[in-house]
Order: C-alpha cells, then sequence, then structure tokens
C-alpha cells in the first residue's frame, strides 16, 4: 500500500487548493458573468495598462533607432503612387497630345496608345489593391510580439527583458487559461444543446436554446480576451431577416454571437466541428448543407427563403465577401444572399490591431495555428455597429442592393471599399474583367469614327 511522506501530502493538499482556488475564480469571474452578461470590468482596466506599456516601447523603439541612426520602417497606408481619378479617354488624350499630336478623333490605332495600359500594368503591379488585403496588417506601433513589426530589433537590454517577459505571460498563464476556458465553452455548447435538443419544441426550449448559446459564446469570446464595444444596439438583427457583416475571422461568429441568436449558414464538417454542428441544430434551427449541395445556388436559395418567410425564425448570419479580408476593407459581397427578397440587417466590424492581429490567412495558416496565434496574443479589440436595416429598391437588381451595403459597412466601419472578387485570393481574374478594358478602349477608337462620319 502506497504511504504518503509528510512532505509529499505537502504538496498534494496546496496542489488541491489551487486547483480549487482557479476553478473557483473561472466560477466567479468568467463563467457566473458570461450567464448573466455581465463584466466587472477587468479586461478593460488590461487593455489600458497595455497600451500604456505599447506607447512606451515604441517611444523607446524610435529613440534607440535614432541613437544608432536606424531608419524606422512605416507602413504605406493610403498605396504608394499617387493617382487622380481620370478616364481611360482623357488619359490617352493627354499621351497624344504630347506625343505624336494627334487628337482623339482619329478613328486609327495609335501606337502611343499602349503606354497607357503597360503604365497601368506596372501601377497595378507595384501598388496592388488585392493582393495587400490579404496579408497581415503591418503597425506603426510595437506591441511586443515581434509577428506584428519589422522594426523588432534589439534596442535595449530593459525593452528585451520586457518582450521576454510578455512571451512568459502570454505562453504560460494566458495560453493555458484560454484553453481551459475554450474547452469549457465548447464542452457546454456540445452538452447544453443536446440536452436542450430532446425539450419539446415550445417557449421553454426557445429560451434555454438562446440563453445556452450566449453563455457559451461569451466564455469562448473571454478565451480570447475579447474586448468588444456594441454600438446602435437597438439595430440588431430581428426574425426574419438576414445579418451580413464584412469578413475578417472564424471568431466573427463568435463576436457577433456573443451580443445575439443567430441561425448559422453554412457546410457540413466532420471531427470536432461536425460534433458541434450537429448538437447546435438539435437544439436551433440552423441551415447546415451537404458538401453536395453547397455549389447548387438554387437549392441553398430556397432553403434561405424558406427560412427567412417564416417570420418565427432567428435571422440568418451571413459573410456574403466569402473569404476573410484583412481587416483593411471590404470587397465585393456574392449576390445570393440579397437575391431572396429578406430584409438586410448590415453589421460593420473593425478589430484594432493594436493588441493582437484577427485576420486569417488562410492560404498561410492552418485553423489550428491560427487559433494559436489567436491565444497567444495579448487581447482581441474590436468595435461592431449595428447599422439601421435595408430593403431592396423597386428599381435595383441583387448586385446593386449588395454593393449599396458593402458601402454602407464600409463607410461605417472606415475600411476601404473595393469592387474585387475576394475569390482572387485563391484564382486568376477572370477574361471578363480583361474584356471590359478592351471593350472600353474599342467603343472609344469606334465611337470617335462614327461620330465622325455622322458629322
Amino acid at each position: 500500500m502506497f504511504i504518503l511522506l509528510p512532505f509529499d501530502s505537502l504538496v498534494v493538499n496546496l496542489l488541491g487548493i489551487s486547483i480549487t482556488v482557479l476553478f473557483t475564480l473561472l466560477l466567479v469571474f468568467i463563467i457566473v458573468p458570461a450567464i448573466f452578461g455581465v463584466s466587472f470590468g477587468i479586461r478593460k482596466v488590461y487593455m489600458k495598462t497595455l497600451l500604456k506599456i505599447f506607447q512606451w516601447a515604441t517611444l523607446r523603439i524610435e529613440r534607440g533607432a535614432k541613437e544608432k541612426n536606424h531608419l524606422l520602417y512605416k507602413p504605406y497606408v493610403n498605396g504608394i503612387i499617387a493617382k487622380e481619378p481620370t478616364s481611360l479617354e482623357e488619359e490617352i488624350k493627354e499621351i497624344r497630345r504630347s506625343g505624336s499630336g494627334k487628337a482623339l478623333d482619329t478613328p486609327e490605332f495609335e501606337l502611343s496608345d499602349i503606354f497607357y495600359f503597360c503604365r497601368k500594368g506596372i501601377e497595378t503591379i507595384m501598388d496592388d489593391e488585392v493582393t495587400k488585403r490579404f496579408s497581415a496588417e503591418e503597425l506603426e506601433s510595437w506591441n511586443l510580439l515581434s509577428r506584428t513589426n519589422y522594426n523588432f530589433q534589439y534596442i535595449s537590454l530593459r525593452l528585451t527583458v520586457l518582450w521576454g517577459l510578455g512571451v512568459l505571460i502570454r505562453y504560460c498563464f494566458l495560453l493555458p487559461l484560454r484553453i481551459a476556458l475554450a474547452f469549457t465553452g465548447i464542452s457546454l455548447l456540445v452538452t447544453g444543446t443536446t440536452v436542450v435538443g430532446y425539450l419539446p419544441n415550445g417557449r421553454c426550449k426557445d429560451f434555454l436554446s438562446k440563453h445556452v448559446h450566449l453563455m457559451c459564446y461569451r466564455i469562448c469570446v473571454r478565451a480570447l480576451t475579447a474586448i468588444i464595444t456594441y454600438h446602435d444596439r437597438e439595430n440588431r438583427p430581428r426574425n426574419g431577416g438576414i445579418c451580413v457583416a464584412n469578413h475578417t475571422s472564424p471568431i466573427d461568429v463568435i463576436v457577433l454571437a456573443s451580443d445575439g441568436y443567430y441561425a448559422m449558414v453554412g457546410q457540413i464538417h466532420g471531427g470536432l466541428m461536425g460534433v458541434i454542428q450537429r448538437a447546435m441544430v438539435k437544439a436551433c434551427p440552423h441551415v447546415w448543407f451537404e458538401r453536395s449541395e453547397v455549389k447548387d445556388r438554387h437549392l441553398v436559395a430556397r432553403r434561405l427563403t424558406e427560412h427567412v418567410q417564416d417570420k418565427s425564425k432567428l435571422p440568418i448570419l451571413i459573410f456574403p465577401e466569402g473569404t476573410c479580408i484583412n481587416n483593411t476593407s471590404v470587397m465585393m459581397f456574392k449576390k445570393g444572399s440579397f437575391e431572396i427578397g429578406a430584409t438586410v440587417y448590415p453589421v460593420a466590424i473593425k478589430y484594432d490591431p493594436q493588441f493582437g492581429d484577427a485576420f486569417w490567412n488562410s492560404s498561410k495558416y492552418g485553423m489550428v495555428t491560427y487559433l494559436l496565434r489567436m491565444m497567444t496574443s495579448w487581447a482581441i479589440v474590436c468595435s461592431v455597429w449595428y447599422l439601421p436595416p435595408m430593403t431592396r429598391q423597386p428599381e435595383e437588381d441583387a448586385v446593386q442592393f449588395a454593393n449599396r451595403v458593402k458601402s454602407a459597412i464600409a463607410r461605417q466601419g472606415g475600411l476601404v471599399d473595393l469592387l474585387w472578387d475576394g475569390g482572387l485570393k485563391r484564382e486568376k481574374v477572370k477574361d471578363a474583367f480583361k474584356e471590359e478594358q478592351q471593350k472600353l478602349y474599342s467603343k472609344m477608337i469606334v465611337g470617335s469614327h462614327e461620330d465622325r462620319s455622322r458629322s
């Protein structure tokens, strides 16, 4: 029989007390507040403390760079080429005037015209407004994460010690705590939704399902030390509508679902994600598609239409960009969710990169690596704006309506409004874009010739 020595017994007792205290603190300061949707303000104090440390570190870097005559990297915010909004016709007219001296009404092709397309091509390569939307946003100030600033180099012993202390805090304290919280939130979500799923349909089931979802998502938010500010909450999506938002990260879902109750739309997955999906759909009418059904646009549209026509069902949460963009812009919205005639509730999400980069570069990092980077960041800080509901006007088609909603989101979130398709992240430029430029040039030449013939 194994007998514990006095010292071993003391260690076991201390370990048991430590675990008990840890779980008590988690219960009192995280799980219980998550259930009731309240906060003690600890995360905001933590954020303000971090800001002061970042400011000191940035000033120390700048002073050290001056002492050693090092140039500091400054990210380009508005592009590297100054451009004025001019049309193809105006620019070619200027090239012809300065070159051959011929007027634009000359119907023949001029060799000098190719300089316009050469210059535009070089400008696009040098200042590509699409590709740079799929890389991490570079910071002007340092947040003690070596992965977020090109100015990371040895400056002083104090700064290096501070950085090392930050690594220990993030990996040895915050990471285990966050993993425990994430495990708790996911376990409660699967268990809670499974139990609620066995209840008969009715108000009791809906009430319990809503609060189980909110509680679990709020615990997951705390697992990322997410500090979220919600604006204009009177505009939150209502039943029978569609909530559309710009897409930066997979955690966008958690950010929105911790403040509202939504029906999710997506493809059925296997593994842990599949277990979560199957549990969730028992308690809430989420819209999941088989892999073979996702490409069937008509089937997807019919399922969504049936959902929104039932005004008792939850608002659908959709990210119409179809891919993650790096928190600087909004790219083309797919028109599918704007064709079904439902009320659209736009939502703008803007992350603060000072505390951690929320952008998921899926072509570079897998989901596990991405989540590890999130859980070893200082915090996830973001603002969410609920915009007034929008409906499709009689004279609008689905594309025009989608662009109007996208512009409103970009304007509210301080994001760049781009017309490009986010699918260019993995695909080549469609021939239609090339043909459009060819048609403009052809129309300019042929149109000038026709005008001249009439005169």
